[in-house]
């Protein structure tokens, strides 16, 4: 029986760190494997995507798309997860439904930029009034095929200024 102070590793188990910088003899000395002088030479160096003065690859491959200026933040809600607010009573179906509304129903959590209804299927409240920013095809379909209606806020635009009233 092996006592806990006679417990060793297996042989070949685990391998001794090299130590850098200890002498000429080591094989490991002087530069401590960094090479001559120079930027990689010293501490503290991060050059990602520097590839010796060769273009870098990501700036060889092609640019695609498109990046919006002043792209928009939205809260985008389906319709059916309107329609089981409704359904439990924390929408009144009789009142407009609008960004104000759905925080206080706790289906979004601040107003963003707008509201965007999403979705085709699973809306059957009828009568309900959306006044909201956008909605997708699917979306006006099916709330009008329900009976309902949305009226859509007129886009922002922040870049346009307003007209002198002066």
């Amino acid at each position: 029986m092996t006592r806990l102070n006679e417990l060793r590793d297996n042989p070949g188990s685990s391998k001794t760190r090299i130590r850098i910088g200890r002498g000429i003899g080591s094989g490991k000395g002087k530069t401590g494997g960094r090479g001559g002088k120079g930027q990689t030479a010293r501490s503290g160096v991060a050059i990602n995507g520097f590839e010796g003065g060769q273009m870098p690859l990501h700036m060889r491959m092609p640019k695609r798309g498109f990046n919006a200026l002043n792209p928009g933040n939205w809260n985008e809600v389906r319709i059916d997860r309107i329609q089981n607010y409704i359904d439990n009573g924390k929408l009144d179906a009789k009142a407009v439904i609008d960004a104000q509304a759905l925080i206080a129903a706790r289906v979004i959590r601040r107003p963003k930029d707008g509201v965007r209804l999403i979705g085709s299927e699973g809306f059957t409240a009828s009568n309900v009034t959306f006044n909201v920013d956008y909605a997708t095809k699917g979306a006006l379909a099916a709330i009008e095929a329900a009976g309902g209606k949305v009226d859509l806020i007129p886009a922002k635009q922040p870049w346009k200024k307003t007209p002198y009233a002066g």
